[in-house]
């Protein structure tokens, strides 16, 4: 297992707070090898951000990687892991916690800071996420009923 994996990660909400999603996508050698998109429920862009580095964290754990590079266009996850910003929302802090706490099974990793352009991939897959949630939503709001024989006419 020479390879390091590479993580692109990515929150997204609709209304801060409103329905969030995750996207991750997972790289070795250059090469997709696993895809995530997930809704999150109600919560804030920063908390849907950390979602989906502590997702990150742990699929990188599952797949038994030390050193892992993760890639974030998030300037807060970014400050807040380097000490550069202090974390005040408690449950940002709650997050950040479980960030430490599944940080310290890596050997190392390497946080890389990246232009949104080149977090595409993530993004579309947490906005993709958002749509197919909001789309059930709005199902559920209808109720269909068969028709009925006679009404064919």
């Amino acid at each position: 297992m020479s390879n390091i994996l590479d993580i692109y990660i990515d929150g997204a909400c609709v209304g801060n707070p409103g329905p969030a999603a995750i996207g991750i996508v997972v790289k070795e050698g250059g090469k997709v090898v696993k895809k995530l998109s997930q809704a999150i429920g109600i919560a804030t862009n920063n908390i849907a951000e950390y979602t989906a580095l502590i997702y990150a964290l742990k699929e990188a754990l599952n797949r038994k990687r030390s050193i892992i590079r993760l890639h974030t266009d998030s300037e807060l996850i970014y400050n807040q892991l380097k000490g550069t910003y202090k974390t005040k929302n408690e449950k940002i802090k709650s997050l950040f916690a479980e960030v430490q706490q599944l940080a310290q099974q890596f050997e190392r990793i390497e946080m890389k800071q990246i232009p949104r352009e080149q977090n595409r991939d993530a993004d579309g897959l947490a906005k993709k996420a958002i749509n197919k949630e909001q789309a059930k939503v709005v199902a559920s709001k209808f109720y269909f009923e068969e028709e009925s024989p006679s009404s064919k006419g």
